[in-house]
């Protein structure tokens, strides 16, 4: 059941959180959640590759015990999706990443934490036990087993590699509202701030005052450089010499499940599991990237028959709504990820609103399985698809 409150009468969908922390966001932040690698191909092709796709519903069928819970990694959650890892999420919501853990764990979602993260992970992990943990692999073997060791001690179970960063991508629409790596404070942003008083006192002003300059605290097992230091830019380097050794590296020194993120090439999928991995996140680091590339969902069907049903396929990038979730199942994934939005539920209303945000989806996935005529995720298939173009279509259409 939706919350209902005065803001939960006015957001119905995701997008409503979008619209509202648009407004309250200072520019430079909202363009920063929202941006994209150049012309920003990458990022509306995920969102059109979900609106390609038809439901083929079935009718007469006693959906009465409908359940979206399913199994991961042997925990079981009460729905088929999780919050994918943002980085610097403390700025645009106050403290955001232990919002967004606490909230995914009170509703028994996962959440991933991003090594990009402001708030140390050992605090995550305090109170959000069951957070999984993302990274990329620092640049020498020492800081790798270092950081690992620390990971385990948080007692994280799930480690989830992004391989799709040998360089930041190409964010223009970062750099024309004054967005960088390090953050800099400059007259831009305070003129933003002025202007989003909200987001000022509650969110920046708020943290200078209980934790001060915030810093990086994930990527190493050290604490990393504040983010407003030009030393910052040297924990995002180094990593174009990296190669599949490294992640049989990672795979040695870690013993719980092990999750490649960002992965688009079925070649590059079997390799993964060849080098251990139990999971694959497909995923375009949200069109942040290379522009141009394919939309998970795109490659999804040869990345499926390129694994065996032993390795857990998951997805993130363009998911907007249940029947999103749900298209992406039928596909063949067996869990998704979802970012910007929780990130703008978080910013918008904090707890409340990440919670409100899982709801609404929970209660599109439990009226789309109604009308789809099916109790269970577990049902979903390829048959429940339409996809007009499709070889199947052009199949009917010669008879």
């Amino acid at each position: 059941m939706i919350i209902q409150s005065r803001m939960s009468k006015k957001i119905i969908c995701l997008e409503d959180f979008e619209e509202k922390a648009r407004r309250k966001l200072p520019k430079m932040i909202f363009t920063y959640v929202d941006s994209y690698a150049e012309d920003g191909q990458s990022s509306r092709r995920n969102i059109e590759s979900f609106k390609e796709l038809y439901f083929v519903p079935r009718c007469l069928n006693d959906t009465s015990q409908r359940s979206s819970r399913t199994h991961l990694f042997g925990r079981s959650y009460d729905a088929p999706f999780g919050i994918a890892p943002m980085g610097i999420a403390a700025l645009t919501a106050y403290q955001g990443d232990l919002i967004l853990a606490k909230s995914a764990m009170a509703m028994n979602i996962p959440m991933i934490l991003s090594g990009s993260s402001l708030i140390p992970m050992e605090v995550i992990t305090d109170v959000a036990p069951g957070t999984w943990f993302q990274m990329y692999i620092p640049e020498t073997s020492e800081k790798l087993e270092a950081l690992i060791e620390r990971v385990g001690k948080a007692n994280f179970e799930v480690l989830v590699i992004t391989v799709d960063f040998p360089v930041s991508g190409n964010r223009e629409n970062e750099t024309r509202t004054g967005f960088s790596t390090p953050f800099k404070p400059g007259a831009r942003l305070i003129w933003d701030g002025i202007t989003h008083p909200r987001w000022l006192l509650f969110t920046w002003l708020k943290t200078l005052l209980t934790s001060g300059i915030p810093h990086f605290e994930n990527n190493y097992a050290v604490r990393g450089a504040p983010i407003i230091s030009k030393s910052v830019f040297r924990d995002f380097s180094g990593r174009t010499t990296f190669s599949w050794n490294n992640l049989s590296e990672v795979r040695k020194l870690w013993k719980g499940p092990l999750v490649v993120k960002g992965l688009l090439n079925d070649e590059d999928a079997r390799k993964a599991c060849e080098h251990g991995a139990d999971g694959i996140i497909i995923s375009n680091h949200g069109g942040r990237q290379l522009d141009g590339s394919i939309s998970p969902m795109d490659a999804l069907p040869r990345i499926r028959q390129a694994v065996s049903n032993n390795v857990k396929l998951m997805l993130d990038g363009g998911i907007r709504r249940g029947s999103d979730i749900l298209k992406a199942l039928a596909s063949g994934t067996d869990f998704v990820f979802i970012g910007r939005p929780f990130n703008y539920a978080a910013a918008v209303a904090g707890a409340q609103g990440v919670t409100q945000a899982i709801q609404i989806l929970l209660a599109e996935i439990d009226r789309n399985l109604a009308l789809l005529g099916i109790d269970s995720i577990d049902e979903l298939s390829h048959s429940f698809l339409y996809k007009p173009g499709s070889q199947i279509e052009r199949q009917l259409a010669r008879r």
